[in-house]
């Protein structure tokens, strides 16, 4: 049995597919890698820091927050906590993909939690509901090419970032909620979608308007998660009574 799955995970085929898969989802993230590097800059990072930073936190909104953070000379513990907060929902993406690759090696799935970003958990759930199993071949022809083009954006943002007259006066800092909006739909017919949404929308802008940024982030997630724990056992419990 192990050999078998080993034997699947290499299949160049899987990785050449997860190559293919990852392609919109590179594009897209393009401005974001530009607009980082750019802004990392213009916030007092050097150019290998951008880089850096691209390469280890590998989370485009943990690093919009840190590097806002470093403009404002903040305490560095508060900058860890703040980018601990927004990153928090990786958690939740780390116990959901946790149960898809329960067959891969230890190191394997260290790899793969490491390149679990938001885009990459996205295209995981949906192979996962149109092949079952995913395998590591196909994880990382999908998600190393979102890693690698990431960290090149940042670092070419940070070169020729300054070209930008004013990257928020151009509103390029806009197209993040709207990537992350696109994400959200392409959940939209699974069950309770509408109303965790509706919860996680509703204690977020309550906990920003109270606790602040970045904890609504959190906040909101988990309200969300709870409102699904809830409904799933009632769910269940219908389906059993009818």
């Amino acid at each position: 049995m192990t050999a078998d799955i080993a034997k699947e995970s290499a299949r160049p085929r899987d990785f050449a597919q997860g190559v293919r898969d990852s392609v919109p989802v590179v594009v897209a993230a393009l401005p974001f890698g530009f607009l980082f590097g750019a802004l990392a800059v213009e916030n007092g990072l050097t150019v290998f820091e951008a880089v850096l930073m691209s390469a280890t936190v590998f989370a485009g909104a943990s690093q919009m927050v840190g590097i806002d953070l470093f403009g404002q000379k903040v305490a560095p513990w508060l900058i860890v906590l703040s980018i601990l907060a927004v990153n928090f929902r990786h958690v939740l993406y780390s116990a959901t993909t946790g149960r898809r690759i329960a067959h891969w090696g230890p190191v394997q799935r260290l790899l793969g939690f490491f390149l679990l970003a938001d885009p990459v958990f996205a295209e995981a759930e949906r192979r996962s509901e149109t092949h079952g199993r995913i395998t590591f071949g196909w994880y990382m022809g999908a998600a190393l090419p979102l890693y690698l083009c990431w960290v090149v954006e940042g670092w070419l943002g940070a070169l020729f970032g300054n070209l930008l007259p004013d990257a928020h006066a151009l509103g390029i800092d806009f197209l993040l909620p709207i990537y992350f909006l696109g994400l959200v739909m392409s959940f939209r017919r699974r069950s309770f979608w509408l109303p965790v949404v509706l919860m996680s929308a509703a204690v977020s802008m309550l906990a920003y308007s109270t606790v602040g940024s970045p904890w609504h982030v959190s906040i909101g997630a988990i309200a969300g998660v709870a409102l699904a724990a809830v409904m799933a056992p009632n769910a269940r419990g219908r389906e059993e009574d009818s």
